[in-house]
């Protein structure tokens, strides 16, 4: 059975933030709350192999012209001296 809650004195920033995230994420503001509420109070843990074939899947969907390797590999020289 679903409860409801009411939220009072919530900052205005944070409103905004709640906002902004529940359109990124193509959610209603309500969904975006029970959702991060979730993340929190049912925290997830992936395993070394679920964090890896994540990275896999993005991988995979990129294309190799894409990217530019010397270009960034350039870039973190720069950003380390």
């Amino acid at each position: 059975m679903a409860v409801t809650l009411t939220l009072k004195g919530v900052p205005d920033d944070v409103y905004e933030r709640l906002k902004q995230a529940a359109a990124a994420n193509h959610r209603s503001l309500n969904g975006e709350i029970i959702a991060l509420l979730q993340s929190q109070v049912f925290p997830r843990r992936l395993s070394a192999q679920e964090h890896l074939a994540a990275i896999r899947a993005v991988r995979a969907r990129l294309k190799a012209t894409d990217f530019d390797h010397t270009l960034i590999d350039g870039m973190k020289r720069e950003g380390r001296a």
